[in-house]
């Protein structure tokens, strides 16, 4: 399996790819605040890379639950210089994660590979064409609603299959965009209009995305659903997070996005080592 983002690629099968992520935001849950200088977010992003971050992982707009949109205006000056600095220093590819096509844009243009999309229920295409006329990677995730409705009411029949049936058409609606398959990622969007019950469930059947032969985005670094399930707060979720990169490496996902690089790197690789080792 190919993942193809401009002039990167990765063939799989092969050890996880790291996701270091980079909020440039005042409010994000996790960090928010912390690298809203250009500078600071460069720096930090520097050492998520020296930490064994395979991929960068921008965003200038936060996605916590009950977050209002960000002005676009606001956005490109948070993620532009940073991604400017960052083409220049790292061998890496750098993922804008952004809503906004014209963010998108600019972020490719700035040196960005990859659109880490969180609004791909969406039913306009422009977005789309946005990738494909870079031929860029794209990680399509799943949500129900938009950040600030999402956590209000989550409801699902079945949210395992619901979420592959959003992927059945997400698929379809990207390679009639232009979109080539071997650019596509998907992620299931743990913590985006899902409850506690909603993303273990998931989390427990990661493999049933296998079939779509794309690669599978895990994001559950530091998440509001793992407190709730031990009462820790954003600080102590170290543990919970490896918890969940490991038992999704079992189940065949590929690419972590974490928080907490140097220690994600080192459980997911010790993990893969046993893995490798399953007769």
């Amino acid at each position: 399996m190919l993942f193809r983002a401009r002039q990167f690629s990765f063939e799989f099968p092969r050890p996880a790819l790291l996701m270091g992520v980079v909020n440039v935001t005042p409010d994000s849950f996790s960090d928010g605040g912390q690298f809203l200088d250009a500078g600071k977010a460069v720096q930090h992003a520097l050492s998520l890379v020296d930490q064994g971050a395979d991929i960068l992982d921008i965003g200038g707009e936060s996605t916590r639950p009950g977050a209002a949109s960000v002005a676009e205006a606001v956005e490109l000056t948070r993620v532009i210089p940073v991604i400017e600095q960052l083409s220049r220093r790292v061998h890496v590819p750098i993922s804008i994660d952004t809503v906004k096509p014209n963010v998108a844009r600019a972020a490719l243009k700035a040196g960005a590979s990859i659109v880490n999309d969180i609004g791909a229920n969406r039913s306009e295409p422009t977005m789309w064409s946005v990738v494909a006329e870079a031929q860029a990677g794209y990680v399509c995730m799943h949500m129900q609603g938009t950040p600030r409705t999402m956590q209000a009411a989550p409801h699902y029949e079945n949210v395992v299959r619901e979420v592959g049936n959003f992927f059945v058409g997400r698929l379809e609606q990207l390679t009639a965009a232009g979109v080539a398959a071997d650019c596509i990622a998907l992620d299931p969007g743990l913590g985006f209009g899902k409850t506690v019950e909603h993303n273990l469930q998931l989390l427990a059947n990661l493999g049933s995305f296998s079939p779509f032969g794309r690669p599978v985005v895990l994001g559950a670094s530091r998440k509001s659903f793992l407190g709730k399930i031990d009462a820790s707060g954003t600080g102590e979720r170290l543990p919970g997070s490896l918890a969940c990169a490991c038992l999704a490496l079992t189940a065949g996902a590929q690419i972590i996005r974490a928080h907490d690089v140097a220690e994600t790197r080192q459980a997911i690789r010790v993990a893969e080592a046993i893995l490798s080792q399953r007769s």
